[in-house]
Order: structure tokens, then C-alpha cells, then sequence
């Protein structure tokens, strides 16, 4: 059973390569296993358990609630736009500024689809325009787009911190050296990747792609107010983490995204309609798209225990410690590279391995934190990723020169990440 297990476990893998709807996959495997083994209710039990996982539901729909709230007042547009002009000022570091401000807006909007589409629009125009190649300019924006391993909404973070059984706050602040450190060493790579190949300066278009590609809008006049409102937060549950006000040490991360709603109400006075009803259309989309991920990722774990791939799988990697701190890194890396995404990678390793993880002498939070950060950065170098097929739309170049520019920059953080948290 363990072979045919193995078996639908590579084919698992290849379907996930190809592009298959991950939560199919991952159900449909979860659910053939289950029933290969003689116990097709253990996939249904795993599905019913992670359909009702109080924290992660509370986490992740609340964070993009929020994040749908943001759209609805263009909160999130005055906030790249702030910071954009920013950029304009730092045209010697130009390259590593966008990286990293990415970074810093990915941070506040934690979606890499979603931060690649709007600040790619703003973003790899003014770069083009200072004379940066294309290609490069595409590339600076795509890197910076795994800073929402800060996020405290990250779909990752909470479902780490449940296994760990502690707060997302302090799984947080044992990841965040690791996510500064990659994200500096992916700033840095692509600024010499963009000196090497003499495309950090010099390059003239008459009319880049960027403004004919996709329709650009800009906010006409920033404000400062509603720029501020997508960290508030993140500030505020950092302000409670840390203990500085005793008052917001209870503040969980759906209030502070139900207090950053309110603000937003009040600050930019949209349709209270809209925004209630964009805040709801928020955590839906959260359940159906994140959450169905998580569901399908526990049903193939299931399956995976009811043949006994799990366990033996746990074996060999206690027999071979050393092997485990590679495996946590470079498995969900690898698969987010050939797959274009970490998701389903880290969930099903997290779900699986790490509950494991002190036997193999390694706390269950850093193991974690690796899985769903390899996971973040390799999918950040994977030429069929979301995030990356925007920012080449946009620059009108090929993913895959994106991809390529990456590529150094993203395997340094990822061992730079993985010598940090193992």
C-alpha cells in the first residue's frame, strides 16, 4: 500500500506541475487513498475538521475582508502611489528601492497577484522610464512580492501558529529576520544581475510596453491619510505584540482588521454599503480560494495516513535527521518553482511532517516558517507564476526572462532563510 501510495503521490505532483486545480488534486488523491486503504471517512473527517479551523478561518477572512476594503476606498492605490513617489527621488538605488518598497507594500497587501497588478503598474513604468531594461524592471517588482510572510493574516502564519499552539504574533518575530534577510538578498541580486548584463541604465523606448499593455490608472493626487490606513493593522497588532500598549496585548488579528475597516470608513467616508459588502465579498473569496487550499491539503494528508505513507515517510526521516532541514527547505521550493506556486507544497508539508518536528530535534515554528517561506521565494523564480506573468505583462517581456533574473537572487535567500531558522 505504501508503493501505490508513493505512486499517487508523484502523480499528485505532476498534476499540481501541470496546472490542475490544486484543490482537486489534492481532494481527488486525499480521497483515492483513503479508499485504496479500506477507510474512505478518514479523507471526509479531515475535510470536516479543516473546515472548521476557528483560528485559521478568523485569520485569513478577516485579512482579506480588509484587503477588499482597501480596493473599495483606493486606499491601496494612494499607498503605492505615496510611496511611488518615493522612488522617484532615489534613482541611484532605484533598482533595490522598488524591490524592497515592494516588499514593504506586500507587507500591508498580502496578496502577490493582487500587489504584482498594482503596484507592477506604477512601479515598472517609472523604473523603465529612468532607463532600466524592461525585463529588469519586471523582475525588482516580482521579487519583493513574498514580503507577506510579515503579514499576520498570511494564510501560513496562522496555520503555523496553530500547530505550534502559540500566538501568530510570535511566529511572526521568529520568521521576520529570515524574510528581511531574503528580501535584501533578492534587492541586491537583481541590482547586480541588472549591472552584469548592463541593463540598469541606458535603455530607451519610445513607448514602453507598460502603457499600452494594460490599462494604467493612477490616483491623481495622493493622499496621505488614506495611504496610511492599509498598515494600520499590522501596527496595531505589532504595537501589542511587542507590549508597548498593555491594552492591545489581547487584540487578535480579526479585530485589528475590523478596527482598520472602520478607520477606513471614517477616514475616506465611501458607501458604508460598499465597503460592508466588499468586506464580506473579501472573506469569502478568503474561504473559497485560501481556506479550499488548507481543506484539500488536509484531505490528501489524510490519505496519505490512512495508507501509511505518513509514517513511513516519518521513519525514514528520523533514521536520516539530517536530511530533514533539506527537505522542509527545498521540497515546497521546488515545487513552487515547477508549479508556480508554494501553497499547496507548504500546507500539505506542514500538515504532515511538521506536527513531527521535534523528533527530528527542530521546533515545530521553525520548520514551518521555513516550508511556507521556501515555498513564497520559489514560486517568486517560477516562470508560470500569477505574480511574475503580471509584471512581464506589464514591462512586455517573456515570464521567463523575469524568471531567469531572479533565479540567483531567490536560491541565495533561500538558504540564507533556511541557515537562519535551521
Amino acid at each position: 500500500m505504501v508503493y501505490i501510495g508513493v505512486i499517487i503521490l508523484l502523480v499528485t505532483v505532476y498534476c499540481l506541475v501541470k496546472q490542475y486545480e490544486s484543490r482537486m488534486v489534492l481532494f481527488g488523491a486525499g480521497v483515492l487513498m483513503a479508499t485504496l486503504a479500506g477507510n474512505p471517512l478518514a479523507a471526509f473527517d479531515a475535510f470536516a475538521k479543516s473546515m472548521t479551523t476557528a483560528g485559521l478561518i478568523a485569520a485569513i477572512c478577516s485579512v482579506m475582508g480588509f484587503a477588499y476594503v482597501m480596493k473599495v476606498t483606493e486606499c491601496d492605490r494612494h499607498l503605492i502611489n505615496l510611496v511611488a513617489n518615493g522612488l522617484t527621488k532615489v534613482r541611484p538605488i532605484l533598482i533595490p528601492a522598488a524591490t524592497l518598497a515592494t516588499f514593504a507594500i506586500n507587507v500591508a497587501l498580502p496578496s502577490a497577484a493582487g500587489c504584482a497588478a498594482a503596484v507592477g503598474a506604477i512601479f515598472i513604468p517609472i523604473l523603465i522610464s529612468a532607463g532600466i531594461h524592461p525585463a529588469t524592471a519586471g523582475a525588482a517588482v516580482w521579487a519583493g512580492t513574498f514580503g507577506s510572510m510579515l503579514n499576520p493574516g498570511l494564510s501560513h502564519n496562522p496555520f503555523v501558529a496553530k500547530l505550534a499552539n502559540m500566538p501568530v504574533m510570535d511566529v511572526i518575530s521568529v520568521h521576520a529576520t529570515a524574510d528581511i534577510a531574503a528580501g535584501i538578498v533578492a534587492a541586491l541580486s537583481i541590482t547586480i544581475v541588472a549591472k552584469i548584463l548592463k541593463e540598469d541604465k541606458g535603455y530607451v523606448a519610445a513607448e514602453t510596453a507598460a502603457t499600452t499593455a494594460l490599462d494604467v490608472q493612477t490616483t491623481p493626487q495622493t493622499n496621505v491619510l488614506f495611504a496610511i490606513v492599509p498598515i494600520i493593522p499590522v501596527f496595531l497588532l505589532v504595537l501589542g505584540a511587542s507590549g508597548w500598549i498593555p491594552g492591545l496585548k489581547k487584540l487578535g488579528v480579526p479585530h485589528a482588521m475590523l478596527i482598520g475597516a472602520i478607520i477606513a470608513l471614517i477616514v475616506t467616508r465611501k458607501s458604508p454599503t460598499k465597503i460592508t459588502k466588499g468586506f464580506f465579498d473579501g472573506m469569502g473569496s478568503a474561504y473559497g480560494q485560501i481556506m479550499g487550499i488548507i481543506i484539500a491539503a488536509g484531505v490528501f494528508v489524510g490519505g496519505m495516513q490512512s495508507i501509511g505513507l505518513v509514517d513511513t515517510f516519518i521513519k525514514s526521516m528520523i533514521n536520516s535527521s539530517e536530511v530533514v532541514k533539506y527537505a522542509a527547505t527545498f521540497g515546497p521550493w521546488a515545487l513552487a518553482i515547477i508549479s508556480g506556486s508554494g501553497d499547496a507544497a507548504a500546507f500539505a508539508f506542514n500538515e504532515a511532517v511538521t506536527p513531527h518536528a521535534a523528533k527530528f530535534g527542530l521546533d515545530v515554528v521553525n520548520m514551518g516558517s521555513i516550508a511556507a517561506l521556501s515555498g513564497a521565494i520559489g514560486r517568486t523564480m517560477s516562470p508560470i507564476n500569477g505574480a511574475g506573468i503580471i509584471c512581464a505583462t506589464i514591462a512586455g517581456v517573456s515570464p521567463m526572462e523575469l524568471a531567469k533574473r531572479n533565479a540567483p537572487g531567490m536560491t541565495i535567500a533561500t538558504i540564507v532563510a533556511m541557515l537562519i531558522l535551521l
